[in-house]
């Protein structure tokens, strides 16, 4: 799939999912120590940064925690080649976070224009860059603000019955989307826990050992997990955009979820964060992916249907996150939304 994703071509762009792209793309070069693969990262990010370190399509002054995800690959650039622009770049990102907007209890807004929210997308988007920012550069004082991000938000968006998080928390209840009791946005949607789950383990790379809530964060994941487990199509092994309503019409079993779901809950296996019988659940899925998502084109390509295009709230036209809003989404074929979670799936079920 990583050759594929070479083969194709597609322009990059200083955007969340060619981020995530970009750290599969590392995955397999720290696997193979193929340079064709860290070649790749340098020619799709290099263009971005000029000689003063400034990153030519990002601002500032947006609060987009989307803008932050693509930093992370500054890091292996860096630190291969002690380029001194790929560290000033990653410290502008880093002042975004110094200034980026929150709510009361000292939560990232999402974005400036999405004020008083905290959704699941954003902890992935910012935390592990956060995370390793701090471990990379020295600021030891990071890890409590990431550690922060994760724990307050599975406290907004956690349902108790369930064990599953909701999309999305609204502090000021006044979004149409909202409980005006809770905040909280209507439904749990596959992805948005697929990118908090993913947040997690990925961020316990960095987070020191001895960090006093990495034990808080790793229960978060550990309680989470069977939840999710309690929802995966037994058939496939797969999960439904919207995880706990696959009895209704229209629900589909998404690839971009599926894959994340894979990928975290195998890397918690191998990391010790999981019990070990969590194994079968990310071998169960990944065959379901292997056998109901992935095709292989004439040209010998490997590509990965049935991934929800995108999904959000608010906005304009405004988005309601009701069931019929998520199912209704654009469903398209090699999104990086799916096809980089499948190549991390791909190289921890290699492991496991």
């Amino acid at each position: 799939m990583a050759d594929s994703v070479i083969q194709r071509n597609v322009p990059f762009q200083w955007h969340y999912e060619y981020g995530l792209i970009l750290k599969a793309i590392e995955g397999v070069w720290q696997k193979t120590r193929h340079a064709k693969y860290f070649a790749y990262i340098m020619a799709s990010i290099t263009p971005f940064i000029d000689a003063q370190g400034n990153i030519t399509t990002y601002t500032i002054e947006e609060y987009n925690l989307d803008q932050v995800r693509p930093g992370a690959a500054l890091f292996p650039l860096y630190r291969v080649t002690g380029d001194e622009r790929y560290k000033k770049a990653a410290g502008l990102i880093r002042e975004q976070l110094r200034g980026h907007p929150r709510t009361s209890e000292k939560g990232f807004w999402h974005k400036k224009i999405y004020p008083y929210q905290m959704w699941l997308d954003g902890i992935y988007m910012a935390s592990p860059f956060y995370a390793e920012y701090g471990k990379t550069f020295d600021e030891p004082e990071n890890f409590d603000d990431v550690a922060h991000q994760i724990i307050l938000v599975e406290k907004h968006t956690r349902d108790p019955q369930t064990g599953l998080l909701y999309h999305a928390w609204d502090e000021s209840k006044q979004q149409r989307w909202a409980n005006p009791e809770t905040g909280c946005s209507p439904h749990f949607w596959s992805r948005a826990i697929g990118w908090y789950a993913m947040a997690i383990v990925d961020v316990l790379d960095d987070l020191p050992a001895d960090h006093p809530r990495r034990d808080q964060i790793i229960a978060i994941f550990a309680r989470m997990v069977p939840a999710l487990a309690k929802v995966q199509d037994q058939p496939t092994g797969l999960w439904y955009q919207v995880l706990d309503q696959g009895h209704r019409a229209g629900n589909y079993l998404e690839a971009s979820g599926s894959c994340m779901f894979v990928y975290a809950i195998a890397k918690a296996v191998r990391m010790g964060y999981l019990a070990p019988e969590y194994r079968e659940v990310a071998r169960k899925a990944f065959r379901g992916i292997l056998g109901n998502l992935i095709e292989i084109d004439e040209r010998g390509l490997v590509n990965l249907t049935r991934t929800c295009g995108g999904a959000g709230l608010g906005g304009n036209p405004y988005r309601d996150g009701s069931y019929e809003y998520y199912i209704g989404e654009k469903i398209v074929t090699n999104d990086y939304k799916g096809v980089g979670p499948f190549i991390l799936a791909s190289l921890e079920m290699e492991t496991i």
